[in-house]
This record gives C-alpha cells, structure tokens and sequence, in this order.
C-alpha cells in the first residue's frame, strides 16, 4: 500500500483512495531505503513496477503509468542474499545500474575528524533551542575516544553517540567520560546462532 497506493475499502482502515510512493514520484525520484529488507512477495511487485513503468494500486486491477527514477540503498551485501536465496537475482540486477559501494566508517578513518566536527555542529544547532543546551567543545581524550570505537552503526551511530554525549556532559567540554557514556554496545550471540 505504501509503494503501490491503495483503493478505498481495499482492507480494514483503507478509508479513501491513496497513491502509493510510485505515484507520487510521477517524473521524478523515489528513494528506497534497505531495499534488501524487501519480503519475497513486494520485490516480485517491485521488479514489475520496474519492468513495465505501471502500478496496480492494492484493490484495483487498473495499472496506471509512472514514469520514475528509483534510487535503491542497502546496508546489506545483495550478491550474497542472491545467492542465499533471500533477494531476486532479477531484481539485483533492475536496481544495480550505477553501483556506489561506500565502505564502512570503521574502514575510512580518515573521515572520522570531519564527520565528527560536522555532525558535533550539526547536533548543536538542531538543540540549541532546548532549555539549559549550552554550545560545548569536544576534548581531545574525547576525540581520541571516538577514534578508537569501531562504529558498528556507522554514522547514524556516531551522530547518536554525539548527541548522547552533549546531553551527558556537565562541563564545557565533552569529556572521554561523556563519550565513554554516550556509547552503546550491542551484544552478539556466540558461534552460529
């Protein structure tokens, strides 16, 4: 219903007529994020919508035509899904036209700094409004911290380690300890469970 649209009284709460995401990027860009989440049954939707440039809106048998471009984000390795039997090979291949693979923040340490002063500033300004925000700086032991974690989260993780860490500190500055704080650990099953 999200991607596709819906007709009025399609299932329980469809009480009007929707355009799903397709429709209303008609001519221009739909962004899909974790493609790779996709269950067997939308990416066979999807692969249509793809091939034939028309939606079937959930309780309708019309196609209507839409003409978009489909900008598709993963965090996981698709080839392997292929291969594992959990993603559509024909699929992977409608979506991989210009392929863009972004390593992870743990294997581009040389972003870090920047990624830190730009996120630190950002996190800043968006609660600047909130009562009691004082602007702080980062410690050097506190960057030196940040350097030494392996951003499993990559940067959503960082921005939130950030964040946390601003709303833990007491001084003018975030403190190792503030960072120290600020990070989350997620714990791993043990062997192949």
């Amino acid at each position: 219903s999200e991607l596709f649209g819906h007709k009025k009284g399609a299932f329980t709460g469809a009480l009007e007529d929707r355009k799903g995401c397709f429709e209303a990027a008609h001519g221009g860009t739909l962004f899909l994020d974790e493609v790779g989440e996709l269950p067997p049954a939308v990416q066979v939707r999807l692969l249509r919508v793809l091939q034939e440039g028309k939606v079937i809106r959930v309780g309708e048998t019309q196609e209507r035509p839409v003409d978009v471009r489909v900008i598709a984000a993963t965090h996981r390795d698709l080839f392997q899904d292929v291969a594992d039997g959990r993603f559509r090979e024909d699929l992977l291949y409608r979506l991989a036209v210009g392929v863009l693979s972004l390593p992870a923040l743990r294997d581009r340490p040389g972003d870090l700094d920047l990624l830190i002063d730009s996120l630190l500033e950002g996190v800043q300004a968006e609660v600047a409004g909130q009562p009691d925000f004082e602007v702080r700086a980062l410690s050097p032991g506190a960057r030196v911290r940040l350097h030494r974690h392996a951003w499993p989260g990559n940067v959503r993780e960082l921005r939130s380690t950030l964040l946390r860490a601003l709303i833990f500190a007491t001084g003018p500055t975030v403190s190792p300890k503030d960072v120290e704080g600020a990070l989350l650990t997620v714990k791993r099953k043990q062997g192949g469970e």
